[in-house]
């Protein structure tokens, strides 16, 4: 491949990935890692059931 091939390949995959990114409905922070009251968490961990609470209730 010659070097203006490679060039025009190269933009046309920046320019696919940035218009994938401006039209996604997702947030993106490209800003690092987060600390303290900044951070959030993007999902709640889902809490499983315990075993008793899974086991019908038994009438006395």
């Amino acid at each position: 491949m010659s070097n203006k091939a490679i060039a025009i390949t190269v933009l046309i995959l920046l320019l696919a990935t940035g218009y994938l990114l401006y039209t996604s409905d997702s947030d993106i922070d490209m800003g690092g890692e987060k600390h303290g009251a900044e951070a959030t968490q993007a999902q709640e961990p889902t809490k499983e059931k315990s075993v008793e609470s899974a086991k019908p209730d038994e009438k006395k």
